[in-house]
């Protein structure tokens, strides 16, 4: 049986064997009525990966999951990954056209994919784009029917029958710590997303650690309302609870309602997420109606979190631990942490310290700003197949350029100011302009176009463009939000559009966003 100290060098499929043997009957999922054990949970796993061989799915294959946080995502994607798929998770925010992009550039050769979801077809949406996907050999939508060329999730795993458990302990034992577990697809500066390598010893070692600094252990009860397809939901959520025998509590959609009742009616002790999830809970006006007393951790980030968000979550929830991190996907999600124990004040004005076995420096002088690098286990291998933006990202001495700009105390612990690569963080969901920019480009009555972040009192930030209609245009800011939110995923819709003559540009034709900023300032 795999122990705590031997993570660092195991994988993601013996994580869930030794999980069900060591926490057996113990809770492991909990999706409305239905009450999945930890070894019930490793048979599912085993019978998906079975699945998964018998449909072919090779070694180093990716294996894309296009769906809400539920049993099935955890089953399926456990299962490809034991099998020695590499996991693709998709935003489910995606249009069509953005999915097909990702699912093409990682050449993903299977797709599970969600039914009818926040009423819409995702099936409909990917078969309605007209980008070709010459990889993708099967799709098995997570639903009791499926259009003809496709299969359903009880067709694809009866189809693993014939593959026993011999058979799946031996593709299992094929895959090494060093191998790829998956691929997260972020955007950079270039606007066109980007899949960071991550490894299963990678993803094993930092999510230990994560739940020893956060303090997570077996029988706490976790509300993930993180989404799986983001490392905060899969990786310090799903395998964070795999790896202490905490019951995972899935929730597909952020509602503060269906929080307050998951909270009272699972006693649950665990709630991660972003700043504005638990500012809406302490807002709530039904939040005395229910028991929040269980509430015993609570770690958020992802943007600048109010001195009085960390008082309020201890003075008036008491909740014991409130802790902030900071992460990107080129650094297996996680890079600095607050400890138990550190002031309010350090938690609310910083992201705390590195993790044990890694370094954090900033290229400025102590207390001064200047772009954030990280070196050390949690940096990826690089970009999948795209080795010149990965010897832009790392540095010859394993140093990871973060694109981010951050001052770091005489404590260590570092605080995020801005964004070199200009991304917005929108309700906890990043947000890269030059993507958005993309996006809004082939609009007929578009001839330019500059995105930027701009405050927002229940999101954080949102975006806003500047925008240089065609001549003889009659195009309305509200046409064009209408069009964008049915072009691209809802958080990257810009909220505000302003239309310009033109946009400032410096004397190499680059936009000069600072001028934009000012302009919505004043």
């Amino acid at each position: 049986m795999m122990r705590h100290g031997d993570l660092a060098r195991g994988t993601i499929g013996e994580l869930v064997r030794t999980a069900a043997l060591r926490y057996g009957q113990r809770e492991a999922v909990v999706e409305g009525r239905i009450r999945v054990p930890y070894a019930e949970l490793g048979e599912r796993v085993e019978r998906a990966a079975a699945a998964c061989i018998a449909s072919g799915v090779r070694k180093g294959d990716r294996v894309a999951v296009w769906a809400p946080n539920t049993l099935d995502w955890i089953v399926c994607a456990l299962g490809a990954v034991t099998a020695g798929a590499v996991l693709v998770p998709l935003n489910t925010r995606f249009k069509g056209t953005e999915a097909a992009y990702v699912l093409r550039r990682s050449r993903a050769r299977l797709l599970f994919v969600t039914g009818t979801f926040l009423g819409t077809s995702y099936v409909a949406s990917l078969r309605r784009c007209d980008v070709e996907l010459p990889d993708l050999e099967q799709v098995v939508v997570l639903a009791e029917s499926a259009p003809q060329e496709y299969r359903t999730w009880k067709d694809f795993l009866a189809g693993g029958d014939g593959v026993d458990a011999r058979q799946v302990r031996e593709r299992a034992a094929t895959v090494t710590a060093d191998d790829p577990s998956d691929l997260v697809f972020t955007s950079g500066t270039t606007g066109r997303p980007k899949g960071a390598v991550i490894t299963h010893a990678q993803t094993l070692r930092c999510y230990d650690l994560w739940s020893e600094l956060a303090g997570l252990r077996e029988g706490d009860r976790y509300l993930i309302v993180n989404p799986f397809f983001h490392t905060f939901g899969y990786k310090a959520g799903v395998v964070a609870c795999l790896t202490r025998g905490a019951t995972m509590v899935p929730q597909p959609v952020f509602n503060v309602e269906t929080v307050l009742a998951n909270i009272a009616a699972e006693r649950i002790s665990v709630l991660p997420g972003p700043p504005t999830l638990h500012r809406s809970l302490l807002d709530h006006p039904a939040r005395g109606r229910h028991d929040l007393s269980t509430l015993r951790l609570v770690v958020t980030g992802a943007a600048v979190v109010p001195l009085d968000l960390v008082e309020r979550l201890r003075d008036e929830l008491r909740v014991p631990t409130v802790l902030t991190a900071y992460g990107l996907s080129e650094a297996s999600g996680i890079v600095t942490m607050c400890r138990r124990g550190d002031a309010p004040a350090t938690v609310a004005a910083t992201s705390g310290r590195a993790i044990p076995g890694t370094e954090v420096r900033v290229l400025a002088p102590q207390g001064e700003p200047g772009e954030v690098l990280v070196r050390g286990h949690n940096v990826m291998r690089g970009y999948f197949e795209d080795p010149a933006a990965t010897a832009r990202a790392i540095t010859p001495d394993g140093w990871l350029r973060t694109g981010d700009v951050g001052v770091l105390d005489e404590q260590g612990n570092l605080r995020i100011t801005d964004r070199i690569k200009d991304m917005f963080i929108v309700g906890g969901f990043n947000a890269y302009p030059a993507e958005i920019e993309q996006l809004l480009g082939p609009h007929p009555d578009v001839a330019d176009v500059a995105v930027i972040g701009v405050p927002d009192e229940r999101l954080g930030e949102v975006g806003k463009a500047y925008v240089v209609r065609r001549p003889g245009s009659t195009l309305t800011a509200d046409d064009l939000i209408a069009w964008s939110r049915r072009e691209m995923a809802n958080f990257k819709v810009p909220r505000h559009v302003e239309f310009v003559a033109a946009l400032p540009r410096n004397a190499s034709g680059k936009v000069l966003k600072t001028k934009l900023r000012s302009r919505h300032a004043g």
